[in-house]
């Protein structure tokens, strides 16, 4: 299903330029991993993505990949591996090594069908039960299955059976295309694992055979230790995606633990990809001059947005700045992380950015900030019709925790997560696995969000809105 936008900046907001219109970006996370009896789940948790066959797009419903000139990430390790305590001869073989194995033509149909079984969540009214599905595989087993070519016909029927338009199939050379896709600019994904103290260590799930990381020595399942002498341990993937990026062919030095059990080594690496800011900001003045309103527009979610917003709330607040404009307009969306990290920068310790609903106990987590918020001031979010994904989990977050009124128009409504899992023959398959859910228990996909005002208001209107938000919070 392909939606029509049109765009349509309100009318009402003369002093605020609309924002040009842009390419949306590729909605990545960390790798996910599961063992089953038919599948390997690799690659990546496309969170509040849905990725196009023809990989170009034209709305928040299809949204479009960047390719790198680089090699497939390989097949990130078994999950269960990572979990294992660290045994002598216990080494973690590098997925890169591995042979490709042999899978029949009804085995891949089956792949695909055991990775529904276990992660899809029926988001819509189709009344998926897995009563139904399991009817799907006894006609799966009852036939046969002569080509490659007609497998892949059967998993694209199958799917599109479950009535939902995000979950879909990927052959080999979509999945390639979106495999190339690097948020660290060295050729490595990175996922957060516990330890075995309670916190958290970063593992290397996923890996471009032949680019910078590999040629340097990173291996799959190497645990990244340090960037840049910076201990890394207890950080987020993201955090540390952050600091790998910088200009092109520029180095940094990781410091990383071969496997479960090898040895610690030190490695420069070279980057080869660049990311672009997506924040531009200035200084508008108000009230005859007495005022001033900080402006920033954010076009993406993107690995550079929180350290490139922080900067541009510091200057703007040294400028004198008194209120704050985010402007969220035509922004699509991108890392779910970098919304979620930029929805700290304005929220107190403890308050709610959003929950996650889905069928497997890891995508049930209640998401609360951990920080004290950079500044306090009011803050006024715009939206309109293509304002999405993680433009809407930042929205909603200021929104519901008192701490910004929304201007504009409806949002988009894309509120869902996928995951895409690689199959044994090189296709994938794109499946929907949860949705997020506002603070105040709104559930945005398919609904998006009203806005406060359509017309700009009077700054005096907007604190007394606030005021009085936080006064029905407290009871």
């Amino acid at each position: 299903m392909r939606i029509t936008l049109l765009h349509n900046t309100p009318s009402s907001l003369p002093t605020l330029p609309s924002p040009p219109t842009q390419k949306p970006s590729v909605v990545r996370a960390t790798t996910t991993t599961t063992n089953n009896n038919w599948a390997k789940k690799t690659l990546l948790n496309v969170l509040t993505g849905a990725l196009s066959f023809n990989l170009l797009l034209s709305s928040p419903s299809s949204l479009a990949l960047e390719s790198p000139s680089v090699q497939p990430l390989t097949p990130a390790a078994a999950a269960s591996s990572l979990y294992q305590d660290c045994r002598e001869g216990d080494d973690l073989e590098p997925e890169a090594e591995k042979q490709p194995e042999t899978v029949t033509n009804e085995g891949i149909v089956e792949e695909a069908w055991q990775i529904v079984n276990d992660s899809f969540l029926d988001t819509g009214r189709h009344r998926w039960t897995p009563e139904n599905w399991l009817r799907k595989r006894e006609d799966i087993l009852s036939t046969s299955i002569q080509t490659r070519s007609k497998a892949h016909d059967m998993i694209r029927r199958m799917l599109a059976s479950l009535g939902d338009p995000y979950t879909r199939f990927l052959s080999p050379a979509e999945f390639s295309k979106m495999a190339r896709y690097d948020m660290t600019g060295i050729g490595i994904n990175l996922r957060e694992v516990p330890d075995n103290n309670g916190g958290v260590k970063l593992k290397v799930l996923g890996l471009i055979l032949d680019g910078p990381a590999h040629t340097a020595g990173v291996r799959q399942g190497d645990e990244v230790l340090a960037v840049n002498g910076v201990d890394v341990r207890g950080k987020s993937a993201f955090e540390v995606s952050s600091l790998l990026l910088g200009p092109n062919e520029t180095f940094v030095t990781i410091e990383v633990k071969h496997g479960n059990c090898g040895p610690i080594q030190s490695l420069e690496v070279q980057r080869q990809l660049v990311a672009r800011t997506p924040v531009s900001y200035r200084l508008e003045q108000i009230d005859n001059g007495t005022n001033s309103v900080g402006y920033i527009r954010l076009k993406e979610f993107n690995a550079l947005a929180r350290k490139d917003l922080v900067t541009a709330m510091k200057r703007l607040q040294e400028m004198g700045a008194s209120y704050f404009i985010l402007d969220l307009r035509d922004n699509l969306g991108g890392l779910v992380e970098a919304g979620i990290e930029i929805a700290k920068l304005f929220l107190n310790e403890g308050e709610t950015i959003t929950y996650t609903v889905g069928r497997d106990p890891q995508y049930q987590n209640t998401i609360v900030t951990d920080s004290a918020p950079l500044i306090t001031a009011p803050v006024i979010v715009l939206v309109n019709d293509k304002t999405a994904s993680a433009s809407e989990i930042v929205a909603t977050a200021l929104h519901d925790n008192c701490r910004a009124v929304l201007v504009g128009e409806r949002t988009f409504g894309k509120g869902l997560i996928q995951s895409v899992f690689e199959l044994h023959d090189g296709s994938g398959v794109v499946v929907t696995i949860g949705k997020y859910v506002t603070p105040n228990f709104m559930d945005i996909n398919g609904n998006g969000i009203e806005p406060d005002y359509r017309n700009f208001p009077a700054w005096n209107d907007v604190t007394k809105h606030l005021s009085q938000c936080n006064m029905r919070r407290q009871g």
